[in-house]
């Protein structure tokens, strides 16, 4: 078996089938089968079931999958480390996380990391979740992943950075916009405009309000907080959301963030694979946004 034997497999693990990953690789699907059918002779075992949607890996190939993501995602980790060491100042940092994340605590890192290494470059991947961002970091497609910190049987470090309270946004014309402070008791019955279920930040809101009693109804679902927060400033429902900077302040007047102190503060930071392992620009943008997010909270 060969490098890009594993390869084509583990995209074809990721893609779900083999026309999707020929599209991802821009190689024929002939090429991706015949990759595979080698690997199943090397090993003796099928790796793949075929479905009329697609392929899912058999039992066999979650094993050999689990190694070879592992396994390449170290490979491309030390091939890009030699390459920054080639090139100097001038590789790349690849960063993934949600949608709205370098509005709300990266945008002065961005400029600082540039105007320090001009020649470097910053890639930012956009994933949904938590588990898109571990799969990033294992693969090897990213270097730091900025996510809602939280329990994970992933052998991926979290780094926390910043404390979030939670808020109530609600539109001014609500009668909650006139309290100084939301209790949990305050969202029994409430409709909510809410985070995908599988979200970390909506696992755990859930996780806080059950242990207090409350069983709210998310009946509108969003991708970013940043939408949740734009609908409840419409008045299309209420979000119990992070308190970011950015909403607050003349600039929304129809708009109003209110504290529920009871709920625990959210937790964001990076992950990475290994910490001690990440290269000198990668460290570099990290502290820098680390470094921004402390001042941003001297600030609040």
């Amino acid at each position: 078996m060969t490098l890009d034997d594993l390869r084509v497999f583990a995209a074809v693990c990721r893609a779900g089938s083999l026309s999707a990953a020929a599209r991802d690789l821009s190689c024929t699907q002939s090429a991706v089968s015949q990759h595979v059918k080698r690997l199943e002779r090397e090993v003796g075992l099928s790796l793949l079931e075929r479905h009329t949607r697609g392929v899912v890996p058999t039992s066999a190939g979650h094993t050999l999958n689990a190694a070879v993501t592992e396994g390449l995602g170290s490979i491309d980790h030390a091939l890009r480390r030699l390459d920054e060491a080639a090139r100097a100042e001038g590789g790349s940092v690849r960063v993934t996380t949600g949608a709205t994340t370098i509005r709300h605590f990266m945008a002065a890192a961005v400029v600082d990391f540039r105007r320090q290494f001009p020649r470097a470059s910053l890639e930012f991947q956009t994933e949904t979740s938590s588990r898109g961002c571990f799969d990033a970091l294992a693969a090897g497609r990213a270097d730091l992943a900025w996510i809602t910190l939280g329990p994970t049987d992933r052998a991926i470090e979290q780094h926390p950075v910043v404390e979030i309270p939670w808020a109530l946004a609600v539109s001014a014309s609500d009668p909650l916009a006139a309290k100084a402070r939301v209790e949990p008791a305050d969202l029994q019955d409430a409709r909510l405009i809410g985070l995908p279920q599988n979200s970390t930040s909506r696992l755990q809101l859930g996780a806080w309000l059950a242990e207090a009693g409350i069983r709210p109804v998310f009946d509108t679902s969003v991708t970013d907080w940043d939408t949740a927060i734009l609908l409840a400033e419409l008045g299309l429902g209420l979000a119990v959301v992070p308190a970011l900077p950015a909403w607050s302040g003349p600039g929304h007047p129809d708009l109003r963030l209110i504290p529920i102190p009871a709920l625990p503060v959210l937790t964001a930071g990076w992950a990475v694979r290994r910490w001690d392992a990440l290269f000198p620009l990668a460290r570099a943008f990290a502290e820098a946004v680390a470094h921004h997010c402390g001042k941003q909270t001297v600030r609040e």
